[in-house]
Order: structure tokens, then C-alpha cells, then sequence
């Protein structure tokens, strides 16, 4: 479904993952009023990682919106904004290698995702997930990429398909984003901490200073590549 043109979309997108990997759902949804769903779609992924149902989400929405208006795309994924933000063109004088010489992980989603954006004008902005007077629009999004992702079944507005119920284990379901410390294998914590020094991640990307990093089964690194490796 291609959305009608206007002035300015604003949309959001997500992805769910019931294990990381496990079975998994992507999802946008598009607003008429900077606030409240217009125009959604959701589906599933079968069984993925949550990175891969939220760079999916980001396509698909890509994917049905019209390349001639602006967009503005609000998600609560720093690795998906990240790797169409910041590290893409890194990867991309580095033939799809990251710094440590390394294929680019999901490089399929990411080249696909490259190729929308050309010629575009899009916004990313992120937004904090399972906030009380959170954005609307992300919340929508959570929800229904969790449902696709359970019942592993298409869902949208164009469907005619209910609205997706608020669910109490939203936080539960997309682990990867939560803030609350867990034991990983080995007994390493997720917690996030500030670095003292400046280091290199497993990744081969360095960090700097101050910057926020979690210990994985490798040692200290980005907090999203320790999701990654889950």
C-alpha cells in the first residue's frame, strides 16, 4: 500500500523478537496528525533476531511510504537508526566490511534500506520505548509488531484488522531494549555503565570516553552489539 501524498508523513516503526532470536514481527504505522494511527501494517518474520524485525519495520515502512514527501521516521532502536545513520557510510566505502574487516551483519536489510533513502528526504528521531506518556505513535507500533510477532500472522488498517491490544508484558517481550539489569550466559550483566577510558568493541568500532557501553560474553562494547550477539 502506497500512502497518498501530503505535505510532511510521520510515521513510526518497530520490530519484536519473542527469544532474540525467536519468533518475530515488524511493524509501522503512519499518522495524520503527528499523534494518532492513520494507516498501519504489521507482519511476521517467522523466526529472526529483534535487530532484523526492527531494520525489516524501517524497510517496509520505506518501502509503502511516497519518496517525493518528507518523512519523519520515529523508533526507539538505536542500532537500526545507527546503522542507516552513522555507520552506513563507513560500511559502504569499506564494501560492506566493518572496521574489523568483518561482513556487515544484516547487510541484505541495510543495502535495501540504503537504497530507499536515496534521493529523500527522511528524519529519524528517537524515541524512549514503554515510556508513561510515551510517543503514541512508537507505542502503536510496539504493540503491533509484539502481536505479529505471537501470532505470526499479517495485520494493518488496509486488513481491516483491530487495533493492537495493549499488552502488560510489552517490556518482557522486547528484552534487548530493557533497562533493568538480567544475567547473560557466563553470568556477565546487561547494565549499562559509562566507559572511563576510550576502548574498542568486539564490533572492531572503537568508543570514546564517556560513551555509554554493557559487558558482553567478549567484554566491554556497544550496548547494541551485545544485543546483536544475543
Amino acid at each position: 500500500m502506497i500512502v497518498p501524498m501530503r505535505e510532511r508523513v510521520v510515521a513510526a516503526c518497530d520490530g519484536a523478537s519473542k527469544g532474540n532470536p525467536g519468533p518475530a514481527g515488524w511493524a509501522w504505522v503512519v499518522s495524520d496528525d503527528l499523534a494518532t494511527p492513520a494507516r498501519w501494517e504489521a507482519g511476521p518474520l517467522g523466526r529472526a533476531t529483534n535487530n532484523v524485525a526492527e531494520l525489516t519495520a524501517l524497510e517496509r515502512l520505506l518501502a509503502a511510504t511516497d519518496p517525493g514527501v518528507p518523512l519523519e521516521v520515529r523508533m526507539d532502536s538505536q542500532y537500526a537508526m545507527k546503522a542507516v545513520t552513522t555507520w552506513l557510510p563507513g560500511w559502504k566505502r569499506n564494501g560492506w566490511k566493518t572496521s574489523a574487516g568483518k561482513p556487515v551483519a544484516n547487510q541484505e536489510l541495510v543495502v535495501r534500506i540504503d537504497e530507499l533513502l536515496d534521493g529523500r528526504s527522511v528524519e529519524f528521531r528517537y524515541v524512549a520505548a514503554h515510556q508513561v506518556d510515551g510517543d503514541p505513535l512508537n507505542d502503536f507500533a510496539d504493540r503491533a509488531a509484539s502481536q505479529a510477532a505471537s501470532a505470526q500472522e499479517s495485520a494493518g488498517s488496509a486488513l481491516g484488522s483491530p487495533e493492537p491490544p495493549p499488552s502488560s508484558g510489552a517490556a518482557a517481550s522486547a528484552a534487548p531494549r530493557r533497562k533493568a539489569p538480567r544475567k547473560q550466559a557466563g553470568g556477565s550483566s546487561a547494565r549499562t555503565i559509562k566507559a572511563k577510558f576510550p576502548g574498542r568493541c568486539a564490533c572492531g568500532r572503537s568508543y570514546a570516553a564517556g560513551e555509554s557501553i554493557a559487558k558482553n560474553t567478549q567484554g566491554w562494547g556497544h550496548p547494541e552489539c551485545r544485543t546483536a550477539e544475543a
